[in-house]
């Protein structure tokens, strides 16, 4: 009992948990940089996940015998580098996703206002249950998508929405008949001021 919960083996065990944190938070963000398709920094990430794992586990399995209690560390490790992986993800956030947005109201209007911002948009139309309907279709960061989807929120509050991973695009993402610097920043939008406060950050973050 004595040697299950000795101050060194309580070291060892908080050692080998914030290690596994570290290289289940890398694998995590590795397997994003793969989706993502970037080769180099996917190659970088795994050599250093799967060096820190190694470590890790031979550690564990040559002590884990006489000492239990660095299992329960490193299982309760890798949980927690799960949690801190997707935090990173959702900070860094790596890649593109396709967005998606269906709306009743002009959707001529809020894809000009969007294109305004340097973003790409394409129209279809289409049929829903109750009418017609306008489909937007465009491709941005994940960083900038929140700030996307707030502005089409505040043109169109009942819009419907989805998003799409994906796995590799073109080098055009912004479109170059309305360029960043030239946009109109006094330009007043129908729906009042409140657009200009979400179009300066999203404009900021696409140059």
């Amino acid at each position: 009992m004595e040697a299950f919960i000795d101050m060194s083996t309580c070291l060892t065990g908080v050692i080998i948990f914030f290690a596994r944190i570290v290289d289940v938070s890398v694998g995590t963000i590795r397997l994003l940089a793969i989706v993502s398709g970037r080769t180099f920094l996917a190659f970088l990430l795994g050599f250093i996940e799967i060096s820190l794992w190694l470590v890790v586990i031979a550690k564990v399995l040559n002590e884990i015998s006489q000492k239990p209690l660095l299992g329960v560390f490193f299982a309760f490790g890798f949980s927690a580098g799960s949690v801190v992986g997707i935090m990173i993800d959702k900070r860094i956030a790596l890649g593109h996703v396709v967005l998606k947005v269906f709306t009743r109201c002009d959707g001529g209007e809020i894809a000009e206002n969007i294109r305004k911002t340097g973003f790409l948009v394409t129209m279809f139309h289409g049929e829903g249950e109750f009418g017609p309907v306008t489909e937007l279709y465009m491709v941005c960061k994940k960083r900038d998508l929140k700030r996307v989807v707030l502005l089409v929120k505040v043109l169109d509050p009942e819009a419907f929405y989805l998003t799409e991973p994906v796995l590799s695009v073109s080098k055009k993402l912004t479109n170059f008949f309305y360029p960043l610097s030239k946009i109109d920043k006094e330009h007043n939008l129908r729906v009042g001021n409140g657009i200009n406060q979400i179009l300066s950050p999203v404009t900021e973050s696409v140059r």
